[in-house]
């Protein structure tokens, strides 16, 4: 693995960087040196498509004088002095930022936790075109399926390294692998398709290729002749894959740059009840082998696991070092990097499950709307509207009827967040992690 990923050479570039800031002028700065290799393998109608493989160096330097701030980035290091004195030059003419700063030293990570972010495994493109046609094999096998939409394969192996002027030093690496399948059923114009995926940190914690193509097939099919409803107001249960929107739409709204901009719909509900009591979200960089841990944050911050929602009650904001200044508070280690800064967000959150599975919420409404796809983005930041096209099953009896399409949902993410239910099936693979939740009473928009 060393041999793909040098993490002494990616050290060296930031220090080296830093130091020649300092040497520069800079009163303070940070430097982050990003390197990655990728592989990737895409497959149709059992032929290979396209085999990509990416490697790529990149290394941001920032600057601050006084609180005057620039940034520059290069792809290679040859003349780290030169680079520096450019961003000097920039940061003098730029205009002040009360809020631009390094991390407080006292808050920096002291030691580095082990949490299983790399698997030692190299992949060949050999090997993930294997699992991407035995993927496909097992999508175009289920009874309905006509044709397949493409399967895929990949691996990704990354390092970041850290260095800043008050002597912070901290580098990791981590791996992703992946693999999907989508399915096409149905005939002529009566054609309906559907996918499904898995992405890990460790190869040995996906799901088996052919359970993943099966599962495409057997979500392909199920949406085939879908109808259409009237419009009406009904309950509405998110699958878990959907539901991982709804709390996207609640991580965006408590990040701390919004709320300084006072461009979210919680800005004065800190302390306040949003949810319903029983629900809790927590926000944990330290999730073992999750697909967004991480030993520190963007700029060196030691974190902890934040109890975001407890008990229905708005806790915390995720907040950067800009944004806490701004808003008079303490960061919590939410720094994300990006480019020539920082911007406060999520790490690994979770929806905590409650304790009724799916087909128990589906019971206990009796009839309505179960969504497994959203299309399209209609939803108001600012005031919380919330208006999305849908497609899933009409379900009476607790039990689905039908597959449906052609649906908006529509309310306010204000009113649905307090009438959501989280059921038990918590789907805990990802970065953003829930389990099927029901929302009553939302406006339904159908032909």
């Amino acid at each position: 693995m060393s041999e793909v990923i040098d993490q002494s050479e990616l050290q060296s570039r930031a220090v080296r960087l830093v130091e020649a800031a300092q040497k520069a002028g800079a009163d303070a700065c940070d430097a982050v040196a990003v390197t990655g290799v990728s592989l990737s393998v895409d497959v149709r109608e059992g032929k290979v498509e396209e085999t990509e493989r990416a490697e790529g160096d990149d290394v941001t330097l920032r600057v601050f004088v006084g609180r005057r701030t620039a940034a520059v980035s290069a792809n290679q290091l040859d003349d780290p002095q030169t680079l520096a004195e450019r961003a000097i030059a920039m940061a003098r003419v730029a205009p002040e930022d009360p809020f631009a700063g390094l991390a407080d030293q006292d808050l920096l990570v002291k030691q580095l936790p082990d949490l299983e972010l790399l698997d030692s495994r190299e992949m060949t493109a050999e090997t993930l075109t294997h699992i991407a046609l035995e993927a496909e094999e097992a999508g175009l096998a289920v009874s309905g399926v006509s044709k397949s939409g493409g399967a895929g394969a990949s691996w990704r192996l990354a390092g970041v390294v850290l260095a800043t002027s008050h002597g912070f030093q901290g580098a990791y690496m981590s791996s992703r692998h992946g693999i999907a399948m989508t399915a096409v059923a149905g005939e002529g114009t009566s054609m309906e398709r559907d996918y499904d995926f898995d992405s890990r940190t460790f190869f040995e914690d996906l799901d088996a290729p052919a359970e993943i193509g099966k599962r495409a097939g057997e979500r392909a099919v199920r949406r085939l002749n879908p109808q259409k409803l009237s419009t009406r107001t009904t309950d509405v249960i998110y699958e878990a894959r959907a539901a991982r929107s709804i709390l996207g739409h609640l991580t965006g709204a408590i990040n701390g740059a919004s709320i300084a901009r006072k461009t979210s719909f919680l800005k004065d509900k800190m302390g306040d009840a949003i949810f319903a009591p029983g629900i809790q979200v927590v926000d944990d960089p330290f999730k073992r082998r999750g697909a967004a841990t991480r030993p520190f944050d963007g700029e060196g911050t030691a974190a902890s696991v934040l109890n975001v929602i407890e008990d229905g009650v708005l806790q915390h904001w995720f907040l950067d070092g800009a944004s806490a200044r701004e808003l008079g508070l303490s960061p919590n280690g939410r720094a994300h990097r990006s480019g020539s800064g920082t911007s406060p967000g999520a790490t690994n959150v979770t929806l905590m499950p409650g304790e009724k599975s799916l087909e128990e919420l589906m019971s206990d409404a009796g009839s309505g709307l179960l969504v497994s796809d959203l299309i399209g983005h209609g939803v108001n930041g600012v005031t919380g509207d919330y208006s999305r096209g849908a497609a899933g099953f009409w379900f009476e009896n607790g039990k689905i009827v039908e597959p449906v399409s052609e649906i908006t949902i529509a309310g306010n993410l204000n009113d649905m967040f307090k009438r959501l239910v989280a059921g038990s099936d918590l789907d805990n693979r990802y970065s953003a992690a829930t389990p099927s939740v029901m929302i009553e009473g939302m406006a339904l928009a159908g032909s």
